[in-house]
């Protein structure tokens, strides 16, 4: 009973100390909240004005973050599109403050998308502490070389907010506003405090790390920075004055002992006479060798990102990206791994790289780096190895119903959280399962290939620009995706490894998207010419080609010009091919992007022979100049064929090859490609094709010898001489042109086999040379000349005890009529041979095309006579008759067939008046064979001809053309080059006189009334001529008619939103925000009162010519405009008469 007692009482106590931990914990858990509210308190509170002393971590209230996003989200989707929004942010914020309008030196189309981006992936973390802290500073690095200051800031805020009062009106509640205010608040202190920390030390690491390496300045940088180095020293003599303490003299003791290791690293290289490393991975190799670190190659591994982390240094996104990848990497090796070790060899490296300028300065920077980025990997060393087989154990246990579940589940979840995404997603279920298999599939691959993965999902990311997904969609995949993983496991080491790896990969996805997001892609995502025509106008003069043809994210590229033809978007591929190829200049330079366009892209020929022929006339036109001035009735023109002759490395170029095999008739007799085309036939092909018809030549020659005269010679009696030629002929047919064409078989066929070449005819692969018509003839010679050969009666009466070298013998009388036939049937072929010369003239070879495209015309019409023949006298045989000729069919079918040809003797119809049956049937043949089908032939022929007329000559040139292709690719390589140096591409040609132009082409004259042309085609342009400025505006280029009412409906509608916003905020439900009524509406066509009070009203007209003031207190009466009249004003009347 006693143990019974105690028992009890140590349960009551037990229970006793459980209430009391879970009263304290609740009590704890109570403070912890508390303490929370008020620091969430505390923290709105100090966001009331501009905090520039301190840059922590902020939480804001979680009603206030749901306001502003919302608010947000709702302005962008007030707004006609994400770049219209911009727009009006740009405009509130340069028309707010004009003392800071020298500072928006970047296009305003630029500057308007980097506000929005800016803005949208600040609202879209607010609501999370540590992820704003990292976007605020990541942007704060990219604003270092801005001064900005707290007066500066206030204004930013106040013009952003007034334009959301303005915009928004009752939507724009004051917890929004006051969240605004806070946001704008952290983020301009952080900017502050950021460039007052660590702008001296970013900039001493990128100069150092420039220096170090030998990186030559950009010719477009040039200036930019010369401003940065005068800005770079000011601030460094202000950093070198705060910069004292113990830290900074243990560093510059530490510089001394890195000068002394270094000049012993110099030592050892001079005595062992090594040559100097002049890059800092050689001099890193080099130090790590001398300093006994040779044998870790670990550093290599952290050698191949050092690059890219000192690069990004100012963006803590891309380097906490980096050294995610870098742990990956580094999981792979089998070792320890002493990182402090690499910042020894790193900081001896870069002193004697950087002998001159080095300083305890730089040794602060390049230490403060490395401890950022050691502390990041030192967090992630040792995980990714337990976080692969985690994850590989989960994905190999699912079963397929599993699978399933989470496919199903995956895009479930995400459109709960991101309900917009559905737009997106427009593929078929099918299609979505195996996106979800391939994400889980990358999600183990990074573990075991990170290298190869980080390349894949770049290239992944650069498809995904043209795509115009928004990338806020990305955080809310991987949380779904995170949630059904953590449902189908309980295995936490699982579901992190699933999670980070998946976070990483949306993270390099998002960083190439909005890397590659430049405005010519948004602009091609239109298809609006006029959009890339303004989006390409901010572009530097010296990379505006560049832009329309590369977008590089990381050892990734995409071309935009390629990207809008695959995505159907021909109209801005058409505009980029026109800007690329007009001919700018100013007094120092011309522009042309001729070379870009083709180094860029060798295949573009093919390319858009393949997607988009309709543009090969648009290249070859660009490809044209022609002089506005004409001399002595000739004009001057250029044709930049350089790239359409050779290739980048000097060789022939496949353009050519690719036209013919598009097989387009009006393309080939573009003037560049009938000039280029005719430049490689009369100066280098036509010989060596010569070369090869006339042995050909020569053989028939000797074959009409052998075959056709010999045998006839002395009335048929074979003389001595005659049998030894006779021999000699047929001997040189079967050695030389029989052994050449074998040869010649064989090589093709061989050729044709291992290329895998070959066509389908029926059920049959036949090797794809044989497909032509010269070579299928080759094939049916060579066949005939080995028959002759096995029949040879030479050959066969040798052995006989005949004459030497007679034909005629006992043992021929078999086989000689056979032998005869066949020869015959090679005489033919020979000569069907030499109808290649025919296009050694234009007009002879359209000729025998346009036969040879008719003569389907007449087999059908002897098909048709042949049925009617073989009717007729089959009826005809059945009836009763005494017409000899007539007796049975074949008789019959011989008389109707010399009928129709008109070698029936005429005797013969009298004889058949007896007959009337007989005579009828006759008649009836001969009027529906000679009289309808006849007839009916020539109306057919005459169809057939002018149906090809009008192309005739372009396939004769498509003939020309592959015979040109196949001749010059037996041409040695000598004499090509002597070709081309005769051609003198690399020299630049006269514009006009005394304009030295550009190189690449051929000049040629035309008669000045062949082309008419009135305005220069080069675009030239005064003023600076340095290549980092773009190109003014052109003349004429912004006076669209839609341009000008567009213009003037957006003054007036901002005006109007003004004078409503001054009267006490615009109504709630007005409708969209200004740029949104813009881009919706056509014009102003409904009629209304807008008051104006104070305001001067001021219309610039241009193209009436008419300026319209307004300024009173009235209301004042809106005209409607009409666009369809774009020169008639509509007379504006005030209420006083004014």
């Amino acid at each position: 009973m006693a143990d019974e007692e105690e028992n009890i009482e140590d349960t009551e106590y037990l229970e006793e100390e459980e209430g009391n931990e879970e009263e304290q914990e609740a009590e704890d858990e109570g403070k912890e909240a508390e303490e929370v509210e008020e620091a969430v308190d505390a923290n709105m509170s100090a966001l009331k004005e501009v905090q520039d002393k301190s840059f922590d971590e902020v939480r804001l209230p979680t009603d206030i973050v749901a306001e502003a996003q919302t608010v947000w989200q709702t302005f962008i989707g007030s707004s006609s599109s994400r770049e219209a929004a911009g727009e009006a942010i740009y405009a509130a914020l340069f028309d707010s403050a004009p003392s800071l309008q020298s500072l928006f030196k970047t296009p305003r189309s630029v500057m308007a998308m980097r506000f929005m981006n800016g803005l949208n992936s600040i609202i879209g973390v607010l609501g999370n502490s540590k992820e704003l802290k990292i976007t605020v500073e990541t942007l704060g690095f990219q604003h270092l070389d801005l001064e900005v200051t707290v007066p500066r800031v206030v204004i930013f805020r106040d013009a952003i907010i007034d334009l959301f009062d303005m915009e928004m009106g009752s939507r724009f509640t004051s917890k929004a506003k006051l969240g605004f205010g806070a946001m704008l608040n952290y983020v301009g202190g952080a900017y502050i405090y950021i460039r007052r920390e660590y702008a001296v030390r970013i900039k001493i690491i990128n100069t150092s790390w420039k220096t170090a390496n030998n990186k030559a300045a950009d010719l477009m940088d040039q200036e930019d920075d010369e401003m940065a180095a005068d800005l770079e020293a000011k601030e460094a003599e202000e950093g070198e004055e705060g910069e004292d303490g113990k830290q900074d003299k243990d560093d510059a003791m530490g510089a001394a002992e890195g000068k002394d290791l270094a000049q012993t690293s110099g030592e050892a290289g001079k005595s062992n006479d090594m040559r100097v490393p002049t890059t800092f991975n050689e001099m890193f190799l080099f130090n790590a060798a001398v300093m006994g670190f040779g044998s870790s190659t670990w550093m290599q591994l952290i050698l191949d990102q050092f690059d890219n982390m000192v690069m990004n240094v100012a963006n803590s996104y891309r380097l906490q990206e980096e050294c995610d990848v870098l742990s990956l990497v580094l999981s792979k090796y089998k070792g320890n791994i002493n990182l402090g070790e690499f910042k020894a060899v790193m900081l001896a490296s870069l002193r004697s790289l950087v002998p001159k300028d080095w300083n305890s300065d730089h040794e602060v920077a390049w230490s403060w780096l490395w401890e950022n980025v050691e502390r990041m990997l030192k967090n992630l060393l040792g995980k990714p190895a337990v976080q692969e087989r985690a994850l590989e154990r989960l994905i190999m246990s699912l079963t397929e119903d599993a699978v399933n579940y989470l496919r199903r589940e995956v895009y479930k979840r995400f459109f709960a959280l991101a309900p917009a995404g559905q737009d997106y997603f427009k593929q078929s279920t099918t299609r979505l399962y195996w996106i979800a298999d391939k994400i889980v599939e990358m999600t183990l691959e990074i573990y075991r290939d990170p290298k190869k993965m980080v390349e894949d999902i770049s290239a992944l990311g650069l498809r995904h620009v043209g795509y115009a997904i928004p990338t806020e969609f990305f955080a809310p995949f991987v949380s779904g995706a995170v949630e059904v993983v953590r449902s189908m496991t309980t295995d936490d080491n699982a579901e992190d490894a699933f999670r980070w790896s998946l976070t990483l990969i949306s993270k390099i996805l998002v960083r190439t998207i909005l890397e590659g997001s430049t405005i010519v892609m948004k602009a091609i995502n239109t298809n609006n010419e006029k959009s890339l025509r303004k989006a390409i106008s901010v572009a530097p003069r010296g990379k505006r080609s560049l832009e329309l043809l590369n977008i590089t994210v990381g050892t990734q590229s995409i071309s935009p010009f390629y990207w809008a033809i695959e995505s159907g978007s021909l109209v801005t591929a058409e505009a980029m091919i026109k800007d690329l190829l007009v001919i700018r200049a100013d007094r120092d330079n011309y522009y042309y992007g001729c070379d870009d366009l083709f180094i860029r892209h060798p295949d573009v020929v093919q390319h858009l022979n393949q997607a988009a022929a309709g543009l090969l006339p648009t290249l070859f036109d660009g490809l044209v100049w022609r002089s506005r001035v004409a001399v002595n009735g000739q004009r001057r023109v250029n044709y930049y064929v350089k790239h359409l002759i050779q290739d980048t490395e000097g060789n022939f170029n496949e353009a050519l090859e690719w036209l013919v095999d598009g097989n387009d008739p009006k393309i080939i007799c573009h003037p560049v490609v009938v000039i280029f085309a005719d430049l490689l036939w009369n100066r280098l092909a036509s010989r060596f094709f010569l070369t090869g018809r006339c042995y050909y030549l020569c053989t028939l020659l000797v074959f009409i010898t052998s075959q056709s005269i010999l045998p006839h010679l002395n009335q048929g009696a074979e003389t001595e001489m005659t049998r030894i030629v006779t021999f000699a002929c047929r001997a040189c047919i079967y050695v030389g042109s029989m052994g050449a064409l074998l040869r010649a078989q064989v090589l093709s066929l061989r050729k044709d086999i291992k290329e895998g070449n070959f066509s389908q005819l029926g059920c049959l692969k036949i090797p794809e040379y044989l497909t032509h018509l010269s070579d299928i003839t080759s094939l049916w010679l060579l066949l005939a000349l080995v028959l002759m050969c096995s029949i040879e009666p030479i050959f066969w009466c040798m052995g006989s005890g005949a004459d030497l070298f007679t034909s005629n013998c006992s043992a021929t009388e078999a086989t000689k009529e056979a032998y005869v036939t066949i020869s015959m049937m090679a005489m033919f072929l020979y000569w069907g041979l030499l109808l290649d010369l025919t296009i050694l003239s234009m007009r002879i070879s359209a000729f025998f095309l346009v036969c040879g495209s008719v003569i389907s015309e007449l087999l059908l019409f002897l098909g048709g006579l042949a049925f009617l023949i073989i009717a007729f006298a089959s009826s005809i045989s059945v009836l009763n008759h005494t017409q000899a000729e007539f007796q049975g069919i074949p008789k019959g079918a011989l008389s109707l067939m010399e009928i129709a040809l008109g070698m029936f003797p005429t005797e013969q119809f009298e004889s058949m008046q007896e007959e009337p049956t007989m005579l009828m049937a006759v008649s009836l043949f001969i009027i529906i064979s000679l009289v309808f089908l006849l007839n009916l032939l020539v109306a057919q022929l005459n169809g057939a001809y002018q149906a090809i007329y009008d192309d005739m000559f372009g396939y004769a040139r498509l003939t020309r053309g592959r015979v040109i292709v196949t001749t010059i690719r037996a041409i040695g390589a000598k004499r090509w080059k002597r070709f081309l140096q005769s051609l003198k591409l690399d020299e630049p040609m006269e514009f006009n006189e005394g304009d030295i132009g550009l190189a690449g082409g051929i000049q040629e004259t035309e008669p000045s009334n062949a082309n008419p042309t009135t305005v220069d085609m080069i675009k030239r342009f005064g003023g600076s001529t340095s290549p980092a400025l773009q190109w003014p505006e052109e003349e004429g280029a912004a006076d669209d008619d839609d341009d000008k009412f567009d213009r003037l409906e957006k003054v007036i509608l901002r005006a109007t939103k003004k004078m409503e916003g001054s009267k006490g905020g615009s109504k709630s439900g007005a409708g969209a925000s200004s740029m949104g009524q813009s881009g919706a509406s056509g014009g102003l066509r409904d009629r209304g009162k807008v008051p104006f009070e104070q305001l001067v009203f001021f219309v610039n007209f241009e193209q009436a010519g008419c300026f319209v003031t307004a300024k009173h207190s009235q209301a004042f009466p809106v005209p409607c405009f009409s666009k369809g009249s774009p020169d008639l004003i509509p007379e504006m009347t005030c209420s006083d008469g004014g």
